[in-house]
């Protein structure tokens, strides 16, 4: 996932861990902006491993790796990274490890190894040992937690005036210092710097001598930026589904994912005039989305997956729509629509928005989106829905108000990667979250080592996306065999 891929799946309600957000800081200095060490961290012991405690998914060993909280200090206090890990199931041809790099933020690779390995393809999980890791402030290491009830208190994106405006970022204040007193020192160390540190640390203490490493989405940003600090300890790294940290402002940023996610919307415009199997082929698809968003602004729409309750026209989009977009299911969401408006609306009330998730303050240590003040953000508004003007009030949208007044520690940069070997992007044409430009830019950054391969079909990942794409990212990472630039494979039809 990306970006907000992990945010999407936050609807469940809110809990004591969900999103935080930051105090207001114009001009905070970065503690670890692009750091380049003199020295990789010191090889730890070897790792303890052992089962992990899930009897479902038989097979998978945990550990925990100490690092420092704060790299910067590294005899100081110590943070416990979770860990897992499936060894090779063709151990007699086994290559090395694959290190991944989860996405969200705010994905725990933990899970991903234990619970979701079938991620990776048979021929990835036979030569490879598969270890992940919960990033600093997720899963199981120190987990970022804030009050639920102040959670519950979060404000609307949608903001009349500069009241609104100011009363959004006392809150983000009041909430910021609630995080961090609850989360503990590791809260003011969570950007992607450091925790590139961590993965340099948890190379070293797989005994590795060079780095595998398959980065996804949000996870895309963590591999480029090891590129950039450790460039030579390298073996081979694929990014998939690629995220551009050099976007430089919040009009950039939003104006970049609302032409992704309105392109995903175009393309399932497209497909549903040319698909009789669509519920609505031969209407007009935007007309009728509109009207939806019409019934859902005024709290008239059924929630389709939560009956008896209402569904904002901000969940709509990003809950119902954008979410579909990742996977690519045209068909569920056209026959979901076709069922909302169908049914009987409810008596007009006020709508909940649905929890972002308890990982915000990382996307913010890591993105420096400074707003003066209303007036400049409504016409940031106005830029998010001009570029993608079938999604208003896209999920990047709330994030920027997230972090309003955010000191970001690891602020965006364009690469400078030097001495590094091939490194394999992986994206799809039509990708909602993170488009294909994004990745082009970010090749075009790692210079000559920077390999696009495409995948000319729709989705959020693409590396198993049939056998072409499957096949080339195999070869690059069992191989090393670097394919062509400007490879690409076509749309899979399964």
């Amino acid at each position: 996932m990306t970006i907000l891929g992990r945010w999407l799946g936050a609807a469940a309600g809110l809990t004591a861990g969900a999103a935080a957000v930051t105090a207001f800081t114009v001009h905070a200095a970065p503690a670890v902006t692009n750091a380049v060490p003199n020295a990789a961290p010191a090889a730890a012991s070897r790792l303890a491993w052992s089962p992990c405690d899930d009897p479902e998914n038989p097979g998978a060993e945990c550990a925990t790796l100490s690092v420092p909280v704060d790299w910067e200090r590294p005899d100081g206090p110590k943070l416990g990274l979770a860990l897992a890990r499936r060894t090779a199931t063709g151990p007699g041809e086994r290559v090395g490890t694959l290190v991944f790099g989860p996405g969200g933020p705010g994905d725990s690779g933990v899970d991903r190894v234990v619970t979701g390995i079938g991620r990776f393809s048979p021929e990835i999980r036979r030569r490879f040992d598969i270890v992940s890791f919960d990033p600093r402030g997720v899963g199981d290491s120190n987990p970022i937690t804030c009050s639920g009830d102040l959670l519950a208190r979060r404000p609307s994106p949608k903001m009349d005036g500069q009241a609104d405006f100011a009363a959004t970022l006392a809150y983000n204040a009041e909430l910021r210092a609630d995080c961090r007193e609850r989360t503990g020192p590791v809260f003011d160390h969570l950007d992607t710097a450091h925790t590139v540190r961590d993965l340099e640390a948890l190379r070293a203490a797989l005994g590795e001598p060079k780095l595998t490493f398959h980065g996804s989405s949000y996870g895309t940003v963590l591999g480029a930026q090891y590129a950039e600090t450790y460039p030579h300890r390298i073996r081979a790294m694929v990014l998939e589904s690629v995220l551009d940290h050099s976007l430089p402002t919040a009009r950039a940023l939003l104006r970049d994912q609302g032409i992704a996610a309105q392109d995903s919307f175009d393309e399932f415009v497209k497909w549903c005039g040319a698909n009789e199997g669509c519920a609505l082929h031969g209407r007009d698809v935007r007309a009728t989305w509109k009207t939806l968003l019409a019934r859902a602004e005024r709290g008239e729409l059924e929630h389709p997956k939560k009956p008896g309750t209402r569904i904002s026209s901000i969940d709509l989009v990003n809950v119902i729509a954008f979410r579909a977009f990742y996977t690519a299911d045209f068909a569920g969401l056209a026959r979901t629509i076709a069922a909302m408006e169908a049914s009987t609306p409810l008596p007009a009330a006020p709508t909940a928005l649905s929890p972002l998730p308890p990982t915000a303050p990382i996307f913010c240590s890591d993105w420096r989106l400074p707003v003066r003040d209303h007036r400049e953000y409504a016409s940031l508004v106005r830029t998010l829905n001009t570029a993608a003007p079938d999604m208003p009030y896209l999920l990047p949208l709330r994030i920027t108000t997230a972090c309003l007044g955010a000191p970001a520690t690891n602020p965006q940069h364009r690469l400078k990667v030097d001495g590094a070997p091939p490194i394999l992007l992986s994206n799809a044409r039509h990708d909602p979250a993170t488009g294909h430009a994004g990745a082009r830019s970010v090749a075009r950054q790692l210079g000559r080592g920077g390999v696009l391969l495409t995948y000319e079909g729709h989705g959020h990942g693409s590396a198993t996306s049939g056998p072409c794409m499957e096949n080339t990212v195999n070869a690059y990472l069992t191989d090393l065999k670097v394919p062509a630039r400007d490879t690409s494979c076509p749309a899979s039809s399964g």
